[in-house]
């Protein structure tokens, strides 16, 4: 039922603007829970949310362990609980990995179409696993690029994500490679310090820096944090949870539901970072789908 993130755009679009809204567009969210598993290196998410324009109400657990042993289990693992908000039932328990790939490169996609330049030619996504995936999905469908370039750590992950994605990528050597003369840059890697500096981004490109989710982690160096428009998903959550907007020091310009809310403007013609952390209502958007579109069906 996500095989086209597309199709949540404007749910999440709608759930942005609610948020950013304050307590007006009857979003109730608390900034994740994070309780760290210190003897094996990972953490757990609690991620609850309610949404009065979708009368949704889920909570997210999600767990992630930064460098494992054992490649193959995935870095991220989730589930979504959703619930009947008029008598606290449980109605489904969903995949939460798929949603949370698929709805953060869509919530991506919605800061690319408002924050990118005028014309995009060539794509840049640093990093190859899952998120890696999904945002290049939902980018080739919704955007025009003439070139997408992919690196990775270890070449081989950027090899096999080349091969068997469904149009032309050229693999990088080095991220500076893939980084120079690109348009709109995506940063969903495993990096605890920074991996794209300022001095090769293009004036007037935009990233989504969708890595990096602790305090202090890094993947984008002081020199483009501070030298960017910054937009965030939540200011709150930014200024708790990313190493990248607390450690810089770099002033937050807007929330993106501010930008769809047009109480901001998008600046498209500036150099733009959108920090994405992924919020609970964005969870509850997607499970919804899901649910009514698996509803409808049956």
């Amino acid at each position: 039922h996500l095989h086209r993130a597309s199709l949540l755009l404007p749910a999440l679009e709608a759930a942005l603007a609610n948020f950013s809204a304050g307590a007006a567009g009857g979003v109730v969210q608390p900034v994740r829970t994070v309780l760290p598993v210190p003897r094996h290196g990972g953490y757990l998410g609690v991620m609850p949310a309610y949404s009065a324009a979708d009368d949704a109400l889920t909570t997210k657990l999600v767990t992630f362990y930064e460098h494992l042993k054992d490649s193959s289990v995935p870095s991220h693992q989730a589930t979504v609980l959703l619930f009947e908000p008029s008598n606290g039932t449980l109605k489904a328990v969903l995949d939460g990995s798929v949603i949370t790939a698929k709805r953060t490169a869509a919530v991506s996609a919605i800061a690319t179409k408002l924050l990118m330049p005028a014309f995009a030619e060539v794509l840049c996504i640093l990093g190859a696993g899952v998120q890696a995936y999904s945002h290049y999905d939902i980018f080739t469908e919704l955007f025009t690029f003439k070139e997408v370039r992919i690196w990775n750590r270890t070449k081989e992950k950027a090899v096999k994500f080349a091969s068997s994605v469904s149009g032309p990528v050229r693999v990088c050597s080095s991220a500076q490679e893939a980084v120079t003369g690109a348009d709109v840059i995506v940063t969903v890697t495993m990096a605890t310090a920074p991996i794209l500096f300022g001095d090769w981004v293009k004036p007037g490109a935009h990233i989504n820096a969708v890595g990096a989710s602790r305090p202090d982690w890094r993947e984008l160096d002081d020199e483009l944090m501070k030298n960017s428009v910054l937009f965030v998903d939540s200011r709150d959550a930014a200024l708790k949870e990313s190493g990248d907007v607390m450690l810089s020091g770099a002033e937050i310009f807007a929330e993106l539901g501010e930008v769809l809310k047009g109480t901001k403007p998008a600046l498209p013609e500036k150099t733009t970072v959108f920090k994405s952390l992924g919020m609970a209502v964005e969870d509850t958007v997607a499970a919804k789908f899901v649910y009514d579109a698996w509803s409808a069906g049956n």
